[in-house]
């Protein structure tokens, strides 16, 4: 276990200033951030951390490692216990074990990356129930539900985030696997926000659901790494996704819509190369917030608790090269850049069920958010 001082906290206390220039675009300017509403305490260390949920009772989580270790954490005292009896996975680039998610029933959902012919891979997301027997844990009966369709080569874009909406259904993204026209493309599911049901099969009513086959899957296209998605407690679907060379984005959900990756982006191929901004095609569906530089988006919360009422009904999401926690502003159907804190890493954002705020920095802290 790598252990480490709480260096990050001498960073809280300094805000990012505003860029000043009349000719930035004002979506390009950094939020100011006031003073710091929060302090820190560190939880828990781990290698490479990149998901987390609450049990059912909220003393504890579990958190995923994507080099395939799963653990029950003690949110209060940091304690870890290793769970057992995860599936098969293949450890590559940015592929491994994903997100987890308490599901319908308790079941545990995992999203995680399997190997094909050919060296190939794809996203497969399953469930099993955790069972503790003594001091240790297991997911048991373990079944695969999903699969990124076709498998490709290469080891990114996965994205496999997971959340579970009002209505019952499994909301899942699916990454364009750093192949471009897989978004645009209705022959696979790479690219897409797909709702299903619990079961891994096309949700009832779905956009494309009279096309068949895997089209019944799809509830919006033209993704490209969509790496948080949350319920606001409205019940709308935000999510947010990594752009390429700046572009990164934060999107509201609407059923049957184009998101217009690869065809539009507020950011440039890496190189250069221009990418037509999504104003010059109106028939695709415009990000409510856009960053140029990237800040590389992680995680996210669509904050509901008590604790820090101020946040209520915002998102708040992690960011990898921006380092920083940032608070976007909702109101109803539109969005606004709020806050931004310099951190470090953050790979992950999660609500406790006090109303707490738990971040996974990218280099192995768990650590917890109260008010200042």
């Amino acid at each position: 276990m790598r252990r480490r001082a709480l260096h990050g906290v001498m960073a809280f206390g300094l805000a990012l200033s505003a860029c000043g220039t009349a000719a930035v675009p004002a979506q390009d300017q950094p939020a100011t951030g006031g003073q710091v509403p929060f302090k820190v305490a560190p939880v828990a260390s781990f290698d490479t951390p990149w998901a987390m949920t609450f049990l059912p009772g909220g003393r504890e989580a579990l958190v995923s490692e994507k080099e395939g270790r799963l653990w029950v954490v003690n949110a209060a005292t940091g304690a870890k216990t290793a769970v057992s009896g995860l599936p098969k996975l293949k450890v590559a680039g940015q592929g491994g074990l994903g997100d987890v998610v308490v599901g319908p029933q308790n079941r545990i959902y995992l999203s995680y990356v399997e190997g094909g012919d050919g060296g190939t891979s794809g996203a497969a997301v399953g469930y099993g129930r955790l069972v503790k027997t003594g001091a240790t844990y297991a997911l048991q009966g373990f079944k695969t539900v999903w699969r990124q369709s076709p498998k490709v080569t290469g080891n990114g874009h996965f994205s496999h985030r997971i959340a579970f909406g009002p209505d019952g259904a499994m909301y899942l993204t699916s990454g364009d696997r750093q192949k471009f026209q897989p978004a645009q493309d209705m022959t696979g599911n790479l690219g897409k926000v797909l709702r299903l049901t619990p079961e891994g099969q096309p949700f009832p009513g779905n956009p494309w659901a009279a096309k068949g086959g895997v089209q019944a899957q799809f509830y919006s296209i033209g993704h490209r790494n969509v790496l948080g998605i949350s319920f606001a407690p409205d019940g709308k679907l935000w999510q947010h996704e990594m752009g390429p060379q700046g572009g990164d984005e934060v999107n509201l959900i609407v059923a049957g819509k184009n998101y217009g990756w690869p065809v539009v982006s507020n950011g440039s191929n890496y190189g250069g190369g221009d990418i037509p901004d999504h104003p010059t095609r109106p028939e695709f569906e415009a990000p409510k917030v856009w960053w140029n530089p990237a800040v590389s988006p992680a995680g996210m919360i669509v904050y509901s608790g008590n604790l820090f009422p101020q946040w209520k009904g915002d998102i708040l999401m992690g960011a990898l090269s921006g380092k920083s926690l940032i608070r976007i502003d909702v109101n109803g159907d539109q969005a606004a850049k709020a806050e931004r804190w310099p951190m470090e890493r953050i790979r992950e954002v999660e609500q406790g069920p006090g109303g707490e705020v738990y971040l996974l920095e990218d280099s192995g802290r768990l650590l917890r958010l109260t008010p200042a």
